[in-house]
């Protein structure tokens, strides 16, 4: 009996390898993102109070039902450069219709997903270019930044060839609109 010969792993199996098969502490999530694994801290108050608003009012004035996942693992195809990007957003939306979550593994395509949300903590750079380059890849509609440090709201629109082709951003304080499935004016009074 001959030993079949296994092929070498490359460094991009090596990391994917590594990434899932990192045991982070409760509350602490990972993320694998342009080739670069990110670890997280639990969020804070206020950044859970953010999603806390707009969720309340998705629910409540959105035309389509939604449903609402937070910290829901999305994979991502990369384009070739590294291993499949594993992002969590902070929320994730989806006409309930489609019960996406309901059959979800641990990490599910981004296939049916209406808008995903989030708001800046740590590392705001990534959310404003790396994790939005990757939402777009991953052909999400709509992407919904909330910038703390900018006091502002931003909605990335029209996903194409990696990144989206329009944006609105309003200062705090100013309604933005959301279109369809949504369509209705998001109020970020209480952001203030």
């Amino acid at each position: 009996m001959t030993a079949m010969a296994h092929e070498p792993l490359t460094q991009e199996d090596v990391l994917l390898e590594s990434f899932l098969a990192l045991d982070t502490p409760d509350g602490v999530r990972a993320e694998l993102i342009d080739g670069e694994i990110v670890v997280t801290p639990p969020p804070d108050g206020e950044h859970e109070d953010y999603i806390e608003l707009i969720l309340m009012q998705v629910y409540r004035r959105s035309r389509t039902d939604m449903q609402f996942a937070g910290n829901k693992g999305l994979k991502v195809d990369s384009g070739g450069a590294w291993p499949t990007d594993h992002v969590i957003p902070d929320g994730t939306f989806a006409p309930r219709r489609l019960r996406l979550y309901r059959t979800a593994n641990s990490w599910m395509p981004c296939d049916g997903v209406a808008m995903v949300v989030e708001v800046t903590s740590t590392r705001p750079q990534a959310d404003r270019e790396a994790k939005r380059r990757c939402y777009a890849r991953g052909v999400v509609p709509l992407y919904l930044l909330v910038d703390r440090k900018a006091a502002s709201i931003t909605l990335f629109s029209d996903p194409e060839k990696g990144d989206y082709r329009e944006h609105r951003t309003v200062p705090f304080g100013k309604p933005i609109p959301l279109p369809e499935p949504f369509s209705f004016d998001l109020d970020t009074a209480d952001f203030l």
